[in-house]
């Protein structure tokens, strides 16, 4: 096999490629074997009918047809492994000449990974905000640790935000129930909005005893889809919360003072911000670098895949939104782009243990067990996917280490010093 490459663009090549008859005989004789299945003959079995009957009944360019559609693959993926093409989308190929018993000659445009050249980390600078530990934050924090040691009691008014009700759900579609639409004895907090979306609007003032339907999108119908719930209430119940105080802090803490308590939830709630300076240096880094460098990005590609989400949606002629989505997907690649080339550069291997941490903290987002979510990824053939992502989580994590980050009073972070340590557990929200 000869073949050459030539660049169209940054993201474009064609391969030119020549194949002697005699690499395509393997394949030619499957094909004649192939056909010998398909086709009834009488007096051959079906699998014995002899190549000349074939070529005599079928035609010799069937079999030539199943031979060149079984053999383009391999030689196109050798010829892309012997010139080092990193392929990104769906090839097009183009025979331009089959002479029997002597060659072969097809090319093939595909789109390619672009080269980016990638910067000196060392001269980046990335400002953060300052970490800010407000009163407002601790109190907040201290307000959810209370709502654990809270207790329930049944009220006989009108539900209001906070309070926990036990509701019965039936939904409906032209009036009809629809599988699965019902359900009884539901504890929900009012105002937590972890249901469907109107229920809590619906709640409010309603009082044991009440009715009430609203009109909402169900999930697990059609796209859009709206239909009918029907909401009753049974019992409300307010949440009494304990007195904040002394008492408290040595009840939901090791401490023996609320002064104790609040200032251990300061420097908790001060390092949680500062571990969020790394995680917000990463995110602007990577936003930085999308937009400083040139990173030519294919067109089809972007064209495909914003097809892929749209038509589903039954929105492929909505111009402002697919305006919308095709950013969102150039970026997409664009950093998928960009984070290869560094995996690239910096040599960057995952080990087994990066690669079960991975997936240990992958699992829990889905609330599945580690083994059963590594069975479902290597069913849907997504394992390469996911070493792709933990090493380019990785090489980002690398250059954010040579890079100069600084909060807005000036002052130099040190990520290394951020680190999670044992026994670290702030929330999310308490810390924003």
């Amino acid at each position: 096999m000869k073949s050459s490459v030539e660049t169209l663009s940054p993201t474009r090549v064609r391969l030119d490629i020549e194949v002697e008859f005699a690499e395509l005989r393997d394949h030619v004789d499957a094909a004649y074997k192939k056909v010998a299945t398909q086709v009834n003959i009488p007096g051959f079995r079906k699998g014995k009918v002899p190549a000349a009957m074939i070529d005599q009944r079928v035609g010799r360019g069937t079999v030539i047809d199943e031979a060149i559609n079984s053999a383009l693959p391999e030689f196109y993926g050798k010829a892309a492994r012997e010139h080092t093409v990193l392929v990104v989308g769906r090839p097009e190929v183009d025979i331009k000449e089959f002479i029997d018993h002597e060659k072969l000659h097809f090319t093939v445009e595909v789109d390619v990974r672009p080269e980016v050249t990638l910067p000196d980390f060392s001269k980046i600078t990335i400002e953060v905000p300052d970490a800010v530990v407000t009163d407002s934050n601790i109190d907040e924090q201290i307000d959810e640790l209370a709502k654990r040691f809270g207790t329930l009691t049944t009220v006989e008014r009108a539900a209001k935000d906070g309070d926990f009700v036990t509701i019965d759900l039936m939904a409906k579609i032209n009036g009809e129930e629809i599988d699965g639409g019902k359900a009884s004895d539901i504890s929900y907090e009012v105002g937590s909005n972890r249901m469907i979306d109107g229920l809590d609007a619906t709640l409010v003032g309603l009082v044991a005893g009440d009715t009430k339907t609203f009109n909402t999108q169900l999930v697990g119908q059609a796209d859009g889809e709206t239909g009918d719930v029907d909401v009753a209430v049974k019992v409300v119940k307010e949440r009494i919360l304990p007195e904040i105080d002394d008492a408290f802090a040595k009840l939901a803490s090791e401490f023996d003072t609320l002064a104790e308590l609040k200032a251990d939830t300061a420097t908790r709630l001060e390092r949680l911000k500062k571990m969020e300076q790394g995680a917000q240096a990463r995110d602007l880094l990577l936003e930085k670098l999308i937009t400083d460098l040139e990173i030519p990005v294919p067109d089809k590609l972007v064209e495909d895949e914003v097809n892929a989400h749209l038509e589903p949606e039954g929105r492929l002629e909505d111009a402002a939104h697919r305006a919308e989505v095709d950013l969102e997907v150039r970026t997409s690649i664009k950093s998928d782009f960009l984070l290869d080339s560094i995996v690239k550069a910096e040599s960057v291997e995952v080990n087994e243990m990066e690669l079960t941490e991975y997936l240990v903290r992958q699992s829990q987002r889905y609330g599945m067990a580690p083994e059963q979510f590594a069975q479902e990824l290597q069913k849907q053939g997504q394992i390469a996917t996911l070493v792709a992502e933990v090493a380019r989580s990785k090489a980002l994590a690398g250059v954010l280490g040579r890079i100069t980050i600084k909060d807005a009073s000036g002052t130099t972070i040190n990520l290394e010093a951020l680190r999670p340590q044992a026994g670290e557990a702030i929330s999310e929200e308490a810390a924003e």
